[in-house]
């Protein structure tokens, strides 16, 4: 098959971030199939963009055997809200334009990820005129979640993201979603067919963690880092709204007399205030780093004693996993989980860590308190959830089951 996906955020080959779909193209690829990638030229927390894509409005490129097209994206969108949604619609055009223009030959299917929703209108277009079907998928219910946080209060722009939602949702000739809160949301509430929907969720990838696991040395790099004798809990990801990552300020406040330190990987809209309040507050137990290429990520997991899955207390992301819950799974490090719902049912079936209510400073202290007192459980709970991870996440098997459900909906539309 030849696949065209759509994906604003396809991580360039040594940028930080989610890579589940540099993997699965990389696998599909590996399997006989051609993956063109329409994506823009941001990063989803970067302020502007590489040197390589200024001035340009398209550029072809080669990452691995993936043919990837990157389209420009406004450089005001992590500026504030109108530069978010500038950013959004920027791509819209450009990657429409670049999907009519910049690809070549005959596509089998179009598949198109989300967040933004506003992909969405770029896929559906350049599915009818090019005549081929797309599947759409749901990495985060969007607009509930920009609604829950705050981000999109304008009644306008939320009834129109709701309508445009309900388009796409139709269009799509199968929708895939990464949590069963998203198919039971999608069926209970927003009237989707069951077999609409199929579900394949986030992963861990096991290619690096397994190498590093048997190979690396964790003394040596914490030496080099400064880090020895602490017990870190490293949180990697977002510094945005949407993460509330003052809980973790708060938390570190009552924990000033231990060994603790949070480790906060990672870049975003919120940073720069959160390394002021950290100054503002004399924190010596927290400490910021920017992001990096995923192969060093896992390097501060593995120096790490425990990693942090953190979100703000809304109900919208009870339905959510958190992406690098998987990489602390893959890394054998347990998981303090700061998101009620889905992430945190994932993390008790696989005995991999502990719940701790988001936005209480307390329970934060109580369970951090918990492992200083028992450490044991570290080990433990690190080996039970890259178990249950091994079995139940593998990222290699799931692309291949996401190959397979591509096929079925492109045998049945010809039948």
């Amino acid at each position: 098959m030849k696949i065209l996906l759509i994906h604003q955020y396809f991580l360039e080959e040594d940028d930080p971030g989610g890579s589940r779909w540099n993997e699965m193209t990389k696998t599909w690829n590996e399997q006989g199939h051609t993956v063109d990638v329409l994506a823009g030229m941001m990063h989803y927390n970067g302020l502007s963009k590489r040197q390589e894509y200024k001035g340009k409005w398209f550029k072809v490129k080669q990452q691995g055997n993936i043919k990837v097209i990157r389209s420009h994206v406004s450089e005001s969108y992590n500026s504030n809200f109108i530069g978010r949604l500038w950013g959004y619609f920027s791509f819209v055009f450009s990657s429409l334009w670049a999907g009519l223009f910049k690809t070549k030959g005959k596509y089998d299917m179009i598949v198109v990820t989300s967040p933004p929703l506003f992909v969405g209108i770029s896929a559906y277009l350049i599915s009818r005129l090019k005549r081929v079907p797309f599947v759409f998928e749901v990495r985060d219910l969007w607009p509930e979640s920009a609604i829950d946080t705050g981000v999109v209060k304008s009644r306008m722009i939320i009834k129109l993201a709701y309508a445009l939602e309900k388009f796409v949702y139709k269009k799509a000739i199968m929708i895939n979603v990464l949590t069963p809160a998203f198919r039971d949301t999608l069926i209970n509430k927003k009237n989707i067919r069951p077999e609409k929907i199929i579900f394949i969720p986030n992963a861990a990838d096991f290619s690096l963690s397994d190498d590093l696991l048997a190979n690396f040395d964790t003394e040596q790099f914490k030496k080099e880092k400064g880090l020895e004798g602490k017990f870190i809990i490293t949180y990697v990801g977002a510094h945005g709204v949407a993460n509330h990552l003052d809980q973790v300020l708060d938390a570190a406040q009552r924990l000033t007399d231990t060994n603790v330190l949070f480790l906060l990987i990672g870049n975003g809209m919120e940073k720069e205030r959160l390394i002021a309040k950290t100054a503002e507050l004399k924190l010596e137990n927290v400490k910021f780093l920017d992001s990096v290429p995923k192969s060093e990520v896992f390097k501060y997991i593995l120096i790490s004693d425990m990693g942090a899955s953190i979100l703000k207390k809304v109900d919208t992301f009870k339905t959510v996993y958190s992406n690098k819950t998987f990489d602390y799974m893959a890394c054998k490090k347990p998981i303090l989980m700061a998101i009620d719902g889905v992430s945190r049912k994932l993390v008790e079936d696989a005995g991999a860590g502990s719940y701790v209510e988001p936005e209480n400073p307390e329970e934060y202290e109580r369970v951090i308190r918990h492992y200083l007192a028992s450490p044991e459980l570290l080990k433990e709970q690190g080996e039970s959830g890259y178990r249950y991870a091994k079995s139940n996440f593998d990222r290699t098997v799931l692309a291949l089951n996401y190959l397979e459900e591509i096929k079925k909906a492109k045998d049945a539309r010809k039948k």
